[in-house]
């Protein structure tokens, strides 16, 4: 079958409102017409992708994986549209992603200083989303922590960091300087296998409750500092890789040159500190 775009468009507004009524109010379209494209789109794939109720909708197991192909695809699609208009334009433009904790905005200043000529936009990585943005067009270049698929990524190494465990201030442990990560036997882990959430915010707030606690990099502790939690250093885990990405077919022009850059910035020296950004006229 040929993949119909707006009926797609269609779908995923179907899937992240649940209610047909909803999805149409925010694509300005007639529920009628929206019922009969979703109803068309299923025999097209030749079976269900929503099961309704009177009150809702809810994704079958075909919906599901058709909701999460469904958001690669039109991330891809409108990165291409925009990258050809950008073109038609004559424009230059580099969007950096970073992950929850690390910082770029160094990089981003010296930059800017350099190549006047290109825009620079940042683009804040969902703590789970890792290199996808980089795969699917959204982003030219990425500030990552390992694990993530490097595949057909140009990769350079940055720094390594630690990772902290962090815990309510009621919880039994908290009182310690550190820990091991026999300590953390039989404690509930909020790792994202067991229990995804969308938001960072969203996983401390449960801690907080007293849901569980979590492994994070010391990073993401110190960006989400907050009184009702203590963050404690776990001394025989492994430090984890920061890098930067490019996808090895934009390894020229402004993402490779921000690339060289930034890998110099970001680098601690023997103080421990970043290097300097370069002055305005070098």
């Amino acid at each position: 079958m040929d993949l119909d775009l707006r009926k797609l468009r269609y779908f995923v507004a179907v899937a992240e409102h649940r209610h047909f009524g909803r999805a149409a109010r925010a694509l300005f379209i007639a529920q009628p017409v929206l019922s009969r494209q979703i109803r068309v789109f299923e025999r097209e794939f030749g079976c269900p992708l929503l099961e309704r109720t009177t009150r809702s909708v809810e994704l079958t197991p075909a919906g599901q994986r058709l909701y999460e192909e469904a958001r690669r695809i039109t991330a891809v699609v409108d990165s291409a549209v925009r990258r050809v208009h950008e073109a038609a334009r004559g424009e230059q433009r580099l969007v950096v992603a970073f992950a929850p904790g690390l910082h770029v905005s160094h990089a981003v200043r010296a930059f800017a200083r350099s190549h006047p000529d290109v825009a620079v936009d940042v683009f804040p990585l969902r703590w789970w989303e890792r290199d996808a943005p980089l795969r699917d067009g959204r982003v030219h270049v990425a500030y990552l922590r390992r694990p993530f698929d490097d595949t057909a990524l140009r990769t350079v190494a940055v720094d390594r960091e630690t990772k902290v465990a962090c815990l309510p201030v009621t919880h039994p442990l908290a009182g310690r300087p550190a820990l091991t990560t026999a300590d953390l036997d039989g404690e509930p882990l909020l790792d994202g296998k067991e229990r995804r959430t969308s938001t960072l915010e969203g996983k401390f707030e449960l801690i907080a409750s007293g849901q569980g606690i979590a492994l994070v990099p010391a990073g993401v502790a110190d960006s989400y500092s907050r009184p009702d939690l203590v963050h404690l250093p776990v001394t025989d885990l492994q430090p984890v890789e920061t890098c930067l990405a490019v996808p090895q077919d934009d390894c020229t022009g402004p993402a490779a040159d921000f690339l060289d850059l930034a890998a110099a910035l970001l680098r601690p020296h023997a103080d421990g500190a970043a290097a300097p950004a370069p002055a305005a006229d070098e």
